[in-house]
């Protein structure tokens, strides 16, 4: 638009900010760099920074700003492009172990052992699918302000085999691919992901729902919930540590994405699998991509109703946020015999109705409503402008709607175990149009 402006960059995310300059034909754009963090410091302290000097270049942070604004470009600092990426289909032979010593120097793998991709098992993966090898499947990116990579059916195929797939799995991961949501998010908060598959495809790649089937005890399971990581290292650049991923500490459920086929048969009469909630038919096949940080455990009692205890173990998810609740097929049926709920609708409707937050937390407590969602309010979005004005010791839905709240059936019925978390729903794609 024409306006100067100064970027200020926090020191920790110089590799991110100079990066993604480069990437876009930028590599003279002009950053002054602070300590790390802002979010939390006094005022004081902020003054302190701008008073200092650059950590990076050592110059005068506010003589870099003044600079940024009025000196005039030279003719490099006015370049813009785009950065090509260079995709070589085969790398040259070697022995077995210098090629898994390049992999993993390389960045490709996630730290453990891979199988090495060959063109006999890329072929013999392609043979899970009768696209072409060289069809589109999609586009992915770390996140928004990141450039979008294309993928082929081939390339898929190779993470596919990396992450010790079989040909049967291999419409699920392309299924999976074809979102173009990548596993791994840039947010410094550790985000993780989350792989559910419903339909007919289920038994037939022998995926667990039951006993187990979020521990390491399923090939189908582990491999392609394993894949997506593999997918968004490579297919999208996601994952690179300082660049296109900053979170904190990391999430361990990152390695396979929490991935399960929904317990569709342990349902309750009148509860309907998570892909029909979504539209789709019984008898298709579906993957269903979440995203969220994680889950909590809470208390089990056989004495006890079920649905009391949900408002109570649902206060660590931020409000106006989503939640995801993983249901035991014991808990199921209780909820449907003992406790009257004939479907996940109307349990869904209960939670909405009856998880609640007081205005005066909701305004204090949250990061995410203090960051994200109080502006909309300050700009007039409703409900949220009216919440805004209630009394503070009035109450207001945790959830704003029920789209915004999953029930899925997952375990083998050993006891009377759920998991609440706060896990939100992205996107479904068929995976039969991938067979």
């Amino acid at each position: 638009m024409g306006v100067p402006t100064a970027p200020i960059v926090t020191l920790k995310f110089e590799n991110l900010v100079k990066t993604y300059a480069y990437k876009k034909g930028m590599p003279n754009k002009r950053f002054t760099f602070v300590p790390h963090p802002i979010a939390g410091t006094t005022a004081e302290k902020c003054r302190e920074y701008l008073l200092a000097n650059d950590p990076v270049t050592g110059k005068p942070v506010l003589k870099e700003i003044i600079d940024a604004i009025t000196m005039p470009l030279s003719k490099e600092d006015s370049e813009t492009g785009s950065i090509e990426r260079p995709s070589e289909r085969l790398v040259a032979p070697d022995t077995e172990e210098n090629l898994h010593q390049l992999f993993l120097e390389n960045g490709w793998t996630d730290g453990l052992p891979i199988v090495l991709p060959t063109e006999a098992r890329v072929k013999e993966m392609l043979q899970g699918t009768s696209r072409d090898p060289n069809e589109i499947v999609g586009k992915m990116q770390p996140s928004s302000p990141h450039e979008l990579w294309s993928y082929t059916v081939e390339k898929v195929a190779v993470n596919a085999v990396m992450a010790g797939a079989r040909p049967e799995h291999f419409p699920v991961i392309l299924a999976l691919a074809s979102t173009g949501m990548t596993s791994l998010s840039t947010s410094t908060t550790s985000f993780a992901a989350m792989v559910v598959v419903n339909g007919p495809i289920r038994n037939e790649i022998k995926m667990n729902s039951g006993i187990g089937a979020l521990g390491p005890f399923n090939q189908a399971n582990a491999v392609i919930g394993r894949a997506w990581t593999l997918l968004s290292i490579n297919l999208s650049a996601s994952g690179k540590v300082g660049e296109t991923y900053m979170g904190s500490q990391g999430n361990n459920l990152n390695y396979n994405n929490v991935c399960f086929a929904e317990n569709e048969e342990e349902l309750p009469e009148g509860w309907k699998p998570f892909h029909v909630q979504q539209g789709f038919k019984p008898e298709e096949s579906t993957v269903s991509t979440f995203i969220g940080w994680g889950f909590t455990h809470p208390d089990q009692s056989m004495e006890k109703a079920f649905v009391p205890q949900i408002p109570f173990w649902l206060k660590f998810v931020s409000p106006f946020s989503s939640t995801t609740l993983l249901l035991d097929p014991n808990i199921t049926h209780q909820l449907k015999n003992s406790e009257g709920f004939n479907s996940k609708e109307q349990l869904i409707e209960w939670i909405q109705k009856n998880c609640k937050v007081k205005v005066g937390d909701w305004l204090d407590e949250y990061y995410a409503v203090q960051n994200f969602v109080l502006p909309m309010g300050r700009m007039g979005q409703e409900p949220i402008a009216k919440w805004m004005k209630l009394p503070r010791d009035e109450y207001i839905p945790q959830f704003s709607s029920n789209s915004k709240i999953t029930i899925l059936s997952v375990g083998g019925g050993t006891n009377l175990f759920w998991q609440a978390g706060d896990f939100s729903y992205n996107s479904s794609a068929s995976i039969d149009e991938w067979r």
